[in-house]
């Protein structure tokens, strides 16, 4: 308008200006043109069109096939059944747990995820268990904690494993699920290398010295024998030593390491040969050639010392003594020792 209140273009020209946006939801070229010959409407045609809303019937439209699968899933074999079981267990529960009787409901039943997960069939009822040979499948399935009340579904199979390896027979071991019901364990275990004694205490070692078990099965009484602290860390050594001994292995009851240094070997007859610490083979081949030209593990001696290169010297048993003493006194004419 100017001053005098008239309008400075048509009545009809402004109409069609603001009929314009109507075309703007006919289609996009509509619009264009629109915005050409009067780009002073555009934007509030664009902030008309954010906040259309879809007509009720058409939301209800879109929502048709969450319902639609919803209706076939209840339909669904035995899904029904699952769901009332589960409220009425679960009211059941609720109402044992405020009466203190959950843990012993647990104990009987399971946990209810596991009544549950064992209704859809995700069960243990198939437990393999393979590489063992010391251990037994019972004592495994016990220490493992697996049991039919369990589920395969909320099984923790990390904690299995850690259980199983805190037993010292084990080195190693897996635990997998094979769904829908089965479970497999794969140990790998220790095996028996030698006998450790450590203050009056045997025990089964491993090839790396871990201790496994104490000895108490005869069966593993002819594994190699090593005595002291720190022997069973340094088995390879005195196996080295079996070996350098040939014939003479069969005599060599047991090593005993003294002071972590040197070997001191405890024969079968009960005579000590105390071995030096810098090669001690040598000294293993000298006592095997005394032993093959003067038996002289027989000899009533209790201990042999051949920490000195090429030299042997022999304590003789307290009876030997005496009547070593006693011959002697007799050669010098001193009579017998009283």
């Amino acid at each position: 308008m100017d001053g005098g209140r008239r309008l400075l273009r048509s009545v009809n020209g402004l109409d069609s200006a603001l009929a314009a946006p109507r075309a703007v939801f006919a289609g996009a070229s509509a619009h264009r043109a629109f915005s050409a010959a009067h780009s002073f409407v555009a934007a509030p045609a664009k902030r008309h069109s954010k906040v259309e809303k879809l007509p009720p019937r058409q939301r209800l439209r879109q929502n048709d096939g969450f319902w639609r699968r919803l209706v076939e899933f209840l339909n669904l074999p035995g899904v029904g059944i699952v769901l009332t079981v589960g409220l009425f267990a679960g009211v059941g529960l609720y109402g044992a747990q405020l009466n203190g009787q959950y843990a012993g409901f647990v104990h009987d039943h399971g946990h209810p995820r596991d009544i549950a997960a064992r209704a859809l069939g995700f069960g243990v009822d198939a437990v393999t268990i393979a590489g063992q040979i010391e251990l037994g499948e019972a004592q495994i399935l016990q220490v493992a904690g697996v049991n039919p009340l369990q589920s395969l579904l909320f099984l923790d199979v990390d904690d299995m494993r850690q259980k199983l390896l805190a037993l010292p027979l084990v080195k190693n071991v897996s635990v997998r699920k094979l769904f829908p019901d089965r479970l497999v364990i794969e140990v790998v275990e220790r095996q028996p290398y030698a006998l450790w004694q450590k203050d009056g205490t045997v025990s089964i070692i491993a090839a790396d010295g871990a201790p496994i078990d104490v000895f108490h099965d005869e069966k593993f009484a002819r594994l190699p024998f090593v005595v002291g602290e720190g022997a069973n860390l340094r088995i390879d050594e005195f196996l080295g030593l079996l070996a350098a001994s040939g014939d003479l292995r069969e005599k060599i009851r047991a090593g005993i390491l003294v002071s972590n240094r040197r070997w001191t070997l405890k024969m079968t007859s009960g005579v000590e040969v105390m071995l030096p610490e810098a090669d001690p083979k040598a000294a293993i081949a000298l006592l095997a050639r005394l032993e093959q030209e003067k038996n002289i593990l027989e000899k009533d001696v209790v201990s042999l010392d051949l920490r000195v290169p090429g030299k042997v010297y022999a304590r003789l048993t307290e009876e030997a003594a005496d009547a070593r003493e006693a011959r002697e006194a007799k050669a010098h004419g001193k009579g017998a020792r009283t």
